[in-house]
């Protein structure tokens, strides 16, 4: 490469490697994507042709062989410099068009990959024999591949293959540059299309349309008539190709790279182009493939290695940094689960204006509009979303209306903070990085089952799970990972030998307590439960942080309360004190689940979720649970199965695991304080609760 190297870590510059290649980017529109820096770096990037001109410069950037490459052509020519031809990656991004920038790039200083013209650095890097390590890496990427159902586009859900045989037939828009570059016209689609019918007689005939076909934006190549023809099935639904490429018994491609993804698949693929799969014996070739690529006849691993290792850069979507296939393909796989995973649509009742875009990235995939609390669903409300378990009246009316009226039935979807949330208080505004949405109930009331409360009664852990499990609580305890994450002073234990209880304090007016603990229902009535059933224990009292900020009315009088106590410690995070401290008592405080993570003896003096099997002291019966689960088979059902996680970098999904480490990070670098909207907000809400107990003695929650 004449002393360059198209990962951009060995230029060669007066002699001497540079670990920072400059190079130029002329045109306007490539410079203005937003991945174009992170997928180059190390390199520096010198942006616009007027800069190109003069700079000193390692090499000059072109998109493809696009028109707009030819003005970094000619300045290639007059500069005399190296002209690399970039192109999106084979796995591209999560949606289309320019609102989802591509998180791979192809950097090509030979060629561009999909000119069968020419020379590309792809084609040499398919040539290239493999290690036994290579080999195997390649074999579990292909496997990883489709385990996670991915493709170059990873935002629309799944198109539905045919239930009877049939072959795929792939279009593609009119003009695409990779037909002409793989030696097609236009003829190619109605020669491929009858060859499909000739050769597979009695099948169904399922042609994909290209998406931006589907959506009106291009051309394609198949006329409109076909939709009459009895043994053909057009798919223009704008899907995702998975379903078809899994059970198709043949796919049929010009030069799409839905040929080489159906190779992963295991298809046989029949060429009628010369795309950059095709040619190396892995296809069944109309055309003869050039003179470059007929002495070799790599296998499918070298092809693999070569087109997803080898040749693209990655960016993990998150922290924008050179990342693996694997990690982009296990988040690409991840955002295609979780976003299909909820409604079409979606009406969201009483969710304040701060909580609405959290909302939306939590249900990503469904289209959300948001009513008023109490507002009536439309007719044709698919689902209803609210905050905890009490709907509105609306939402009330409509449920009891369902089975009277013949309306469809929507789905209730319950949503609450999850178990690891924030560094710093949900009260105070802070952005969550985990929230619950449940379409049984919620985890906090046992009067009817959750679907975490099913998941534990009924789920048969495996031993990968239970492991996660493990790994994931090792890591809280580790990492001293709660669920607000606060700053934790040191505090130490009597000297003497007695035994030290920890009681965890709740805002009385917690829905969890209103539900789920019938008989004891403030934080006096535990301590003088506590002082009765040890009478002999140190108690300290921690009261719950929102109570302790001013955020939330609870506690009374706190005097009294050390009649029933010993000690009462005030701030900070409620993680330290569980290595200090023998047994802790909540009625309901997520405080008892994160006690038993970390091995400490814990009295339930209601039913939280994690009452009932047999990891706690359970002071009320709980008849629908009973099974006896181990610690990580809680640990994966609570933390890593019920919860949606969002990265609160990307907004995108992420693994719990992955949540924890941002915890860790965010925790390090300190929460900031709250701007003037979340103070006047947290305030007026304080404000409100006061008037509202005030003029309504009975209420409890």
């Amino acid at each position: 490469m004449n002393g360059h190297a198209v990962d951009g870590h060995a230029v060669i510059r007066d002699g001497a490697p540079s670990p920072s290649p400059l190079l130029g980017v002329p045109s306007a529109a490539m410079a203005r994507l937003p991945t174009l820096v992170p997928l180059l770096q190390p390199a520096l990037l010198v942006k616009g042709a007027r800069a190109c001109r003069h700079q000193r410069l390692d090499a000059l950037l072109a998109w493809g062989n696009k028109p707009s490459a030819a003005v970094a052509e000619r300045l290639a020519a007059q500069r005399g410099l190296p002209l690399w031809r970039c192109e999106d990656g084979f796995l591209r991004s999560l949606g289309l068009g320019p609102d989802t920038p591509p998180l791979s790039l192809l950097v090509d200083d030979l060629g561009v990959h999909y000119d069968a013209g020419g020379p590309s650095r792809l084609e040499q890097l398919i040539q290239e024999p493999l290690e036994p390590d290579q080999q195997r890496r390649a074999r579990a990427l292909r496997a990883f591949w489709c385990e996670q159902r991915v493709s170059k586009y990873n935002g629309a859900p799944e198109s539905v293959a045919p239930s009877e045989p049939f072959v795929l037939v792939v279009d593609q828009t009119a003009g695409d540059l990779s037909i002409r570059g793989g030696l097609a016209d236009a003829a190619s689609f109605r020669q491929m299309l009858a060859a499909a019918r000739e050769r597979h007689p009695g099948h169904r005939i399922v042609v994909k349309v290209h998406p931006d076909v589907a959506a009106g934006r291009k051309r394609g190549h198949f006329p409109a008539g076909l939709q009459g023809d009895p043994a053909v099935q057009l798919c223009a639904d704008g899907g995702h190709p998975t379903a078809l490429l899994e059970r198709a018994e043949a796919v049929y491609v010009v030069s799409s790279q839905l040929g080489f993804e159906a190779l992963l698949w295991g298809r046989p693929v029949h060429c009628f182009g010369m795309p950059f799969y095709a040619g190396w014996g892995l296809t069944h070739d109309l055309l003869p493939p050039p003179e470059r690529r007929q002495a070799c006849r790599p296998s499918l691993e070298q092809l693999i290695y070569a087109c997803l290792i080898a040749y693209p850069r990655y960016i993990d979507p998150h922290r924008l940094q050179p990342c693996p296939p694997e990690a982009l393909i296990a988040c690409l796989g991840l955002q295609r689960r979780l976003r299909p995973a909820g409604p079409e649509r979606i009406e969201a009742f009483g969710f304040k204006p701060w909580k609405q875009p959290i909302l939306r990235r939590f249900l990503s995939g469904s289209r959300l509009r948001f009513r008023w609390r109490h507002s009536l669903p439309g007719r044709h409300c698919q689902a209803m979303a609210i905050w905890g378990a009490e709907p509105g009246r609306g939402v009330k009316q409509r449920l009891r209306q369902t089975g009277s009226t013949g309306l469809p039935t929507p789905t209730l979807l319950h949503v609450e903070d999850g178990f690891l949330r924030s560094v710093g208080l949900g009260a105070d505004l802070i952005a969550p990085v985990s929230w619950i949405v449940d379409r049984r109930g919620l985890h906090y009331d046992p009067t009817q089952p959750s679907e975490l409360e099913l998941l534990l009664a009924t789920h048969a852990f495996t031993p990968e799970q239970r492991q996660r499990g493990r790994k994931l609580r090792q890591r809280l305890v580790t990492g001293a990972i709660t669920k607000y994450n606060l700053p934790a002073p040191a505090w130490c234990r009597p000297p003497d030998r007695r035994r030290v209880v920890l009681v965890a304090g709740q805002v009385e007016s917690d829905a969890s307590i209103r539900y789920g603990s019938p008989v004891l229902r403030t934080n006096r009535e535990l301590l003088e439960a506590v002082r009765r059933s040890e009478p002999q224990a140190w108690i300290v009292y921690k009261p719950h942080p929102d109570v302790v900020a001013g955020l939330r009315q609870g506690d009374g009088d706190g005097k009294t309360l050390l009649t029933w106590c010993d000690e009462v410690i005030h701030s900070g995070s409620i993680a330290p004190l569980f290595d200090q401290v023998d047994a802790v008592h909540v009625l309901t405080s997520l405080a008892g689940f994160e006690a038993l993570l970390r091995g400490v003896e814990v009295h339930c003096w209601g039913l939280p979720f994690y009452a009932g099997w047999g990891l706690s002291h359970d002071h009320l019966p709980a008849p629908r649970r009973g099974r006896r689960l181990q610690i990580d088979e809680l640990s994966y059902g609570a933390l890593i199965h019920y919860p949606r996680y969002v990265s609160r970098l990307s907004g995108l999904f992420i693994e719990a695991e992955q949540a924890v480490e941002e915890l860790l990070e965010w925790r390090s670098e300190g929460s900031s304080p709250p701007g003037g909207w979340r103070r006047l907000f947290r305030h007026w809400r304080r404000w409100r609760e006061r008037i509202f107990q005030n003029t309504s003695p009975g209420r409890t929650g």
